[in-house]
């Protein structure tokens, strides 16, 4: 047996369930918040009950965004169930004749969409490698489902230095939460740095070429697609008012609507990618659904299969907001802020935000969150040290997309839609982990 071989087989056996990992996380958290925090009162027995109810009260800061990552993927998924969509993704599994060209495939769709939007390569990805599961089985081609899985997940690796980057959007608003401190910094001195342009077309290049190469050396195994059918019952006659839930004239009137709200939306941004928002993607899938389905019974059928992915979102995104809660109400993520600060430069201060960046990821997996909370901590050491802010702001974005292959908080969707579990795809973005790594690091020495 391979050392690679090795490692993914320990892998799979001492990695717990996704549920798993965030409530040891969440103990975690709070236990690091009782050993290197202070109680806000005098009286320490109190201190336990502060962060229970710190917990508590970041428990419930995320519902609407809960909502909204449980409608990007029942709507994305319910948009790749669709004819047009559905076509699409056959003619990209043409592409794939085994596990090598199949990683390779993916992963390049993947990241090229997820830079677009990490929403959309997320959801596509999802969709893709569990069509191509199918397609395999259909063509009896041996495949490693596992990896393939890992691939559509590489488009989180990428996301942060995209254009729905939440950081560099955020600084680039005019009266953003830090305008007063660091100015506006528009995306050509971000996203669009000569710096980023780098790190990207290295993982553009490098990414999709290691896929391949462990598409190669992996072996292949029997796999079980979870069953999501429902009972079909448009042959029953149909009569009356339900005629409506049947006609193409209403589904395209409703969704050529909508279509045209969406782009009146778009024009008052200032272009499509500047509107781009979660909001304004579930309101253009839930639209695009219903113009490519062409009837209202044929998109809830859709719905109602694409649901069931979303489970684990609904159940485990409360516990990482309680987790975000703990590390802001606490002060833990200053106390880890401050540790990298205090022990920098000018020269290593890049990279130990870097570093910070891809810890605090592992306790709150939320790009816009983790610059609300560390955001003010690196402008302020940036501004002492006199290093560019842009640079500051992208060994963030750099770090927190960096674990997110160590983090299965946004694999969640992916694992709802392809059935696979998180100890299956792990080892393999722990690959993409190390190269991300090295490819970061330099990029930042360079630079």
């Amino acid at each position: 047996m391979s050392l690679s071989n090795k490692v993914i087989n320990t892998a799979k056996k001492i990695l717990p369930s996704p549920f798993a990992i965030a409530i040891l996380l969440t103990l975690a958290t709070a236990l690091l918040a009782w050993l290197l925090t202070e109680p806000a009162t005098n009286n320490p027995k109190n201190h336990l009950l502060q962060i229970a109810q710190h917990w508590e009260k970041g428990f419930w800061e995320l519902l609407q965004f809960t909502m909204q990552m449980i409608l990007i993927l029942v709507l994305g998924h319910v948009l790749a169930l669709s004819k047009p969509i559905d076509a699409l993704i056959k003619s990209i599994l043409k592409l794939c004749k085994n596990t090598a060209t199949a990683a390779f495939t993916v992963t390049l769709f993947t990241i090229t969409l997820a830079f677009i939007n990490w929403g959309l390569g997320l959801v596509f990805g999802a969709i893709l490698a569990r069509k191509l599961g199918e397609y395999a089985k259909q063509k009896s081609i041996p495949l490693n489902y596992p990896l393939i899985g890992a691939a559509a997940y590489a488009g989180l690796m990428v996301w942060h230095g995209g254009f729905s980057g939440s950081a560099p959007l955020i600084i680039a608003n005019e009266g953003h939460f830090l305008a007063d401190k660091m100015g506006v910094i528009p995306i050509d001195q971000t996203i669009l740095s000569p710096m980023n342009i780098f790190a990207s077309l290295c993982l553009f290049i490098g990414l999709p070429t290691i896929m391949y190469f462990m598409g190669k050396r992996s072996k292949t195994a029997d796999y079980t697609l979870p069953t999501t059918e429902w009972e079909d019952v448009s042959i029953q006659k149909i009569e009356g008012a339900e005629k409506l839930d049947h006609s193409r004239i209403v589904a395209w009137t409703i969704g050529g609507l909508f279509l045209i709200i969406g782009l009146i939306k778009a024009g008052e941004a200032g272009g499509f990618f500047k509107a781009i928002s979660l909001n304004f993607i579930n309101f253009m899938l839930f639209t695009l659904g219903l113009l490519f389905h062409g009837s209202i019974h044929k998109f809830s059928q859709a719905t109602q299969k694409a649901i069931g992915g979303s489970t684990g979102i609904m159940l485990q995104f409360p516990l990482y907001a309680g987790i975000m809660g703990i590390m802001k109400y606490s002060g833990l993520i200053n106390v880890f802020s401050d540790f990298f600060v205090q022990n920098s430069t000018a020269f290593t201060f890049p990279f130990f935000t870097f570093i910070s960046a891809g810890i605090v990821n592992v306790f709150v997996p939320s790009g816009g969150g983790q610059w609300a909370v560390q955001g003010p901590i690196i402008v302020e050491a940036a501004q002492q040290l006199d290093i560019p802010m842009a640079k500051c702001v992208m060994a963030l974005a750099y770090g927190d997309q960096l674990t997110n292959m160590l983090q299965p908080f946004w694999a969640l969707p992916l694992l709802g839609i392809t059935g696979l579990k998180a100890n299956e795809i792990l080892p393999y973005t722990l690959v993409l982990f190390l190269a991300g790594l090295l490819i970061f690091t330099i990029t930042l020495a360079i630079f």
